[in-house]
C-alpha cells in the first residue's frame, strides 16, 4: 500500500478573495487568480485532472408566472453519509420568463502530479520578469 501524503487536503486562504482553497493550488478556483507564478512559468506538463461529476441545469420561469427566489446550496458528505460541509453559494430572484443556468462539478487530481517551483524562495514578477 502506498503511503498517504500528510499534506493531502491541506488548505490555505486565497490572498485575493479569501476563499479556502487547497494548499497545492496554483490557481484559485474561486477568483481564478494565479497564486504561484514561478510554478506556472516553469511548468512543462499539465496536471492530470479527472472530472468524475458534472451537473448542469437550467431553471426557467414561465412567462405568466409570478417569479421566484432561489438558493444554490452545495453539501459534501463522506462515505458514511456524514455532512462535511454545507455552503450557500448564491441566492437571487428570477422574474417571469427569466432563466438561470447552474453548473456544478468536481475536479480531482493527484498533488504528486503538480510541478514544484523551479527555484524555491524566488517569486516571479506578475509581468513575467524575474
Amino acid at each position: 500500500m502506498k503511503p498517504v501524503n500528510p499534506a493531502l487536503g491541506a488548505t490555505r486562504t486565497c490572498p485575493h478573495c479569501r476563499s479556502t482553497i487547497l494548499q497545492s493550488s496554483t490557481v484559485c478556483p474561486a477568483c481564478r487568480h494565479f497564486l504561484r507564478f514561478d510554478t506556472v512559468k516553469g511548468a512543462t506538463k499539465g496536471v492530470t485532472s479527472i472530472e468524475p461529476m458534472r451537473v448542469e441545469a437550467i431553471v426557467r420561469q414561465p412567462e405568466d408566472g409570478n417569479g421566484c427566489e432561489y438558493s444554490l446550496v452545495v453539501t459534501v458528505r463522506n462515505d458514511r453519509g456524514e455532512e462535511l460541509t454545507r455552503q450557500v453559494i448564491a441566492v437571487g430572484g428570477m422574474k417571469p420568463s427569466e432563466a438561470r443556468i447552474f453548473s456544478v462539478w468536481v475536479e480531482t487530481y493527484s498533488p504528486e502530479d503538480r510541478q514544484e517551483p523551479a527555484t524555491l524562495g524566488k517569486t516571479a514578477e506578475p509581468n513575467g520578469r524575474d
